[in-house]
C-alpha cells in the first residue's frame, strides 16, 4: 500500500495571505469550512524579550517544513518571535509519490470549474482512496472460485463499463475495485471479444486475464442482453475474423433476412445467445441465426406473427430501462399505461439511442428537448420508431404480459442493487426522485 499522504503538508501550502502574526494564543481566522485557521492547533507563543520584527506566516511555514525549532531571543535582547512547536519523535521518512500525485489529481479536478469537479470527482475518487488507505473498495482475494464466465468486451467501452459489467457478471466484488486499477494504469488496453473469467476474481487477477489471450475464446461469441447491432458486428467480426466491414454490409442487406415489412434494420431482431462458430459460414450465415433464433423466441413467448416488429420495438425499451429481474414486468406495465393514457414515454433511452451515444441512458435538457430526434419520446407520442437495442427472453416476456397496475412512472432509487420505485401520481415520483438524488450524493461515484 503506498504510504498516507500527509495532509497538513499539502494543505499548509496553498496560498495564503501573509499578515503579522496575532499576539493572542489564536488569530481567530476560519477556513471556508469554519475549521480554525491554524492545522495544528497549536497556540502562538510570545517571548518575554525584546521583538524583532515578526516573520511572515509564509516564512514560518518554511520554517516548520524544514523541521527546524522555533527561534530563540539571544542574550542581548534582540529577539524574534516565532511559531512554537511542541517537541516530538522524529518522523519516519515518508513517500512523495502520494501527495505528488493527489495534488497532480487535484489541479486537474480544480481546472475543469465547478462541472469539471462535480464529473471527475467520481473518477478520482477510488484512486484517492486508495493513495490515502480510507474506504478501500470491496475486492475478492484470488483467481476465482472456478465457476466460469464469459465475459464480452465490445468496441467502444472503456475502463467504467468494464469495471462495471466485471461486477455486474459477479466476476469482481465491486465496480470500484477494477476502476481503481484502471485508474492508476492508463497504458492498460484491452480487446473486443468474448474472454473465460471465473466467478470472484480479485479484481486485478481479472483484469490480467482480459489482458491475456490465451483467455479469449474463439470457438463461440457470446450477445449479451440489450447489446445494440452495431456492437453485435463487432463482436461478431472480432470472434470470427471476418472483417467488420463485411459483417456491416450483409447486415445493411436487411430484407434478405425474412423481416417483416416494417423492419428498417436488423436492430432488435439479433437475439442475444451464445452461438457456436464454424469457420464455413459467412456474416451472412451468422446474422441469419440470430433472426431465426428471436423469431423462436417471438414464437414460444406467444406473439402473434403480425406483432412481431411491435413486440420487439417495447421489449428493446424495457430491456434498456429495466433493472431487476423482476422488475420488467413493471416497468412494462408503466410504459403501456402511458400509452393507453396518451402520455409520453419520456425514456432517456430511446433520446439516447437517437443521438448515437449507445452506451448511455442518461441525456441532456437539450438532448430531450430535440424534436429532429425520431427516437425523442419526449416529443414524439408513442413508441420510438424502431427497436433501440436487442431485447432477451426477460424484456420479450414483460412486453407480451405486463405486471397488473397503476404506476405511471418509476425511477431507480439505489444503484448498487438496482432497486426501484414505483409511482402512480407525480408526488409520489417526486418523492423518489429526492430519495434517488440523496443516494446520489452519497456515492459520488456514480456521477
Amino acid at each position: 500500500m503506498a504510504d498516507e499522504p500527509d495532509w497538513d503538508e499539502i494543505f499548509s501550502s496553498q496560498p495564503q495571505n501573509d499578515r503579522p502574526a496575532a499576539t493572542s494564543g489564536h488569530d481567530g481566522s476560519t477556513s471556508a469550512r469554519g475549521e480554525s485557521g491554524h492545522g495544528d492547533g497549536a497556540p502562538l507563543r510570545r517571548s518575554t524579550h525584546q521583538e524583532a520584527p515578526v516573520r511572515s506566516r509564509r516564512e514560518q511555514r518554511e520554517r516548520e517544513r524544514q523541521d527546524e525549532p522555533a527561534l530563540v531571543p539571544p542574550a542581548d535582547g534582540g529577539g524574534r518571535r516565532g511559531r512554537g512547536r511542541p517537541e516530538r519523535e522524529p518522523r519516519p521518512h515518508r513517500s512523495k509519490k502520494g501527495p505528488i500525485v493527489l495534488a497532480s489529481i487535484l489541479v486537474l479536478v480544480l481546472a475543469g470549474g465547478t462541472a469539471g469537479v462535480a464529473a471527475a470527482w467520481g473518477q478520482v475518487q477510488p484512486l484517492i482512496a486508495k493513495f490515502t488507505g480510507d474506504d478501500e473498495p470491496a475486492d475478492y482475494a484470488g483467481s476465482g472460485n472456478g465457476t466460469a464466465v464469459d465475459f464480452a468486451i465490445v468496441s467502444g467501452q472503456v475502463g467504467s463499463d468494464i469495471a462495471q459489467n466485471l461486477a455486474d457478471a459477479g466476476v469482481t466484488q465491486s465496480y470500484e475495485s477494477a476502476y481503481a486499477i484502471l485508474v492508476s494504469d492508463p497504458s492498460m488496453t484491452f480487446q473486443p471479444g468474448t474472454y473465460t473469467l471465473q466467478q470472484q476474481m480479485s479484481a486485478q487477477s481479472a483484469l490480467d486475464a482480459l489482458q491475456d489471450s490465451t483467455n479469449r475464446i474463439t470457438n463461440k461469441v457470446v450477445i449479451p442482453e440489450g447489446t445494440v447491432a452495431a456492437d453485435v458486428y463487432e463482436l461478431l467480426a472480432s470472434a470470427t475474423s471476418i472483417p467488420v466491414a463485411d459483417v456491416q454490409a450483409a447486415a445493411a442487406d436487411y430484407t434478405s433476412f425474412g423481416l417483416p415489412a416494417e423492419a428498417t434494420s436488423l436492430e432488435g431482431w439479433l437475439f442475444p445467445a451464445t452461438y457456436e462458430l464454424d469457420p464455413g459460414k459467412s456474416a451472412h450465415d451468422y446474422l441469419q441465426d440470430m433472426v431465426t433464433t428471436m423469431t423462436q423466441h417471438l414464437q414460444t413467448a406467444g406473439a402473434q406473427p403480425a406483432d412481431y416488429q411491435k413486440t420487439i420495438v417495447f421489449a428493446s425499451l424495457i430491456q434498456k430501462e429495466a433493472g431487476l429481474a423482476d422488475d420488467y414486468p413493471k416497468v412494462a406495465r408503466v410504459f403501456q399505461n402511458r400509452l393507453d393514457q396518451g402520455m409520453l414515454l419520456q425514456s432517456d433511452a430511446t433520446v439516447a439511442y437517437g443521438t448515437g451515444n449507445t452506451h448511455r441512458v442518461t441525456t441532456t435538457d437539450e438532448e430531450r428537448g430535440d424534436a429532429a430526434n425520431a427516437y425523442n419520446t419526449y416529443v414524439h407520442e408513442g413508441l420510438p420508431v424502431g427497436p433501440i437495442s436487442n431485447p432477451g427472453d426477460l424484456a420479450l416476456n414483460a412486453a407480451l404480459n405486463p405486471a397488473d397496475g397503476t404506476w405511471l412512472y418509476f425511477v431507480t432509487v439505489n444503484l448498487d442493487t438496482g432497486e426501484t420505485a414505483f409511482s402512480t401520481t407525480f408526488g409520489e415520483h417526486e418523492a423518489a426522485v429526492k430519495q434517488w438524488q440523496a443516494w446520489m450524493r452519497e456515492h459520488p461515484e456514480y456521477q
